[in-house]
């Protein structure tokens, strides 16, 4: 069975699922105030293969991530520009799904809005209110967090040296430093719902313990961020539900950052590359697999030649792909049980992508071998067996809308006239293959193809 590092005991341990073969899945998701960069891409990406392997495991998998579209951030910008906060918070979303699905990034099982989940916020923070773990101030109300015995959980830090190293804002009714906001009173040119404590509108803290639980039921099997939301995002989440009296996640995880010369992407420090601005110039199964070589925990740095070297292996899969393309031996019955064993082991412990790559990349070295001494069958059932498994991994497509034999043969063609010069041969191909129905990409790997 798959084992994980559970961020809230700090020790890796398997993944048991509250219900047999099923796991419930909640992943924090975007703040849509602007473009996507390259560090949503990466959470997005661990958490998309994370899925899918469990998915290649067997498991019914239901996995939530939510679009936080109201925040502070999108009032802020919407102010500056002029415009609604509910035009910014669309707009921005799209260029989120443009580009996770230009990623290859399956879409969630479900993507509730907060703005849809207002009712059960409203409930949850009058229940809070009912049982004293929260208290009312003229600007709002507040979850009280010295009643949480164990506050700090996630972070394996007290309280008291939770705030000595953190900013916190000070307001003359908090009753303590650390207190968060539930609901934000109304303010004006800010939006606002009615609620049973004035019009206002949440914080962000509420909307994921609302939805969660709400979607997934209590002692749900695992969530999911980025580490820069285990303090505080992650232990105010779960301090509500602590508070009122829920079982919350089973199982935490999250992943390591993207980093520029050692420092966190972001849009505050605005030294982030927008997702879009990368997948113009970079295939975007290069990035998914930069992702995989690193350990989810560990920090990523994403650079030009970070992404040549992943686009050069990736063309090591494709030749192959190319090569076995149209194998008789079906895909259904490659079946190499050590390969699939090794990448099992890698993949189990702890989602050690980079393990698993190094045993399919040897398995890629392997059936290029056994092609090259003429044993073609075992030599496509090998690749077919490794293509299968990156597969499981998003980088590799097995649908029927792959190229038939005469378009794998055109492209081949098209390569070697490329390579020789030849540039009227190869644009006269390009016409040929469009005439077909593909669409044509060139990219380092060589001529791709899909159907229009």
């Amino acid at each position: 069975m798959l084992r994980l590092h559970d961020t809230a005991t700090g020790r890796v341990a398997e993944l048991v699922p509250r219900d047999p073969n099923e796991i419930g899945l909640y992943v924090c998701g975007p703040t849509v105030y602007g473009p996507p960069h390259v560090g949503h891409g990466r959470f997005a990406l661990v958490y998309d293969v994370l899925r899918r392997y469990l998915e290649y495991r067997g498991f019914d998998v239901t996995y939530v991530s939510n679009i936080t579209d109201i925040d502070d951030k999108i009032i802020d910008r919407a102010n500056r520009e002029g415009r609604a906060w509910d035009e910014v918070a669309a707009e921005s979303e799209e260029q989120w799904w443009q580009a996770m699905d230009a990623m290859g990034v399956s879409r969630p099982t479900l993507a509730p809005h907060a703005t849809d989940y207002l009712n059960e916020m409203v409930d949850l923070i009058a229940e809070l209110l009912a049982n004293g773990a929260a208290y009312e101030t003229s600007d709002g109300v507040y979850l009280a967090v010295e009643a949480i015995s164990d506050y700090g959980m996630l972070k394996h830090q007290n309280l008291a040296s939770l705030l000595a190293g953190a900013r916190v804002e000070v307001k003359e009714e908090k009753r303590f430093p650390g207190d968060f906001a539930l609901w934000k009173k109304a303010k004006p040119a800010e939006p606002s719902w009615d609620s049973p404590f004035g019009k206002g509108r949440p914080g962000w803290h509420t909307e994921c313990v609302a939805m969660s639980l709400s979607l997934l039921g209590e002692g749900f099997d695992l969530h999911g961020g980025g580490v820069d939301l285990i303090f505080p995002h992650h232990e105010n989440e779960r301090a509500q539900a602590v508070a009122l009296g829920k079982t919350f996640a089973h199982h935490w995880i999250h992943n390591g950052l993207v980093t520029q010369s050692g420092e966190k992407m972001s849009k505050s420090l605005g030294n982030f590359t927008t997702l879009e601005e990368m997948l113009a110039t970079t295939d975007a199964r290069a990035y998914r697999l930069l992702v995989l070589r690193a350990h989810y925990r560990s920090p990523l740095e994403v650079t030009a030649e970070t992404l040549e070297d992943a686009t050069s292996a990736l063309s090591r899969i494709d030749a192959l792909a190319r090569r076995v393309a149209h194998s008789p031996i079906e895909l259904e019955s490659a079946r190499e049980a050590p390969t699939i064993q090794r990448f099992v082991d890698a993949m189990d412990n702890d989602f050690d992508t980079p393990g698993a790559l190094a045993q399919l990349f040897e398995g890629i070295r392997r059936a290029n071998s056994l092609l090259d001494t003429g044993d073609l069958g075992r030599g496509a059932e090998s690749a077919r067996c490794v293509l299968e498994l990156l597969g499981a991994l998003g980088l590799f497509s097995t649908d029927d809308t792959a190229p038939d034999a005469c378009a794998s043969e055109l492209a081949l063609k098209r390569d070697k006239a490329r390579a020789s010069g030849d540039f009227g041969l190869a644009d006269a191909l390009r016409a040929e293959l469009e005439s077909l129905g593909y669409a044509v990409e060139d990219t380092a790997s060589g001529t791709r193809l899909r159907r229009k």
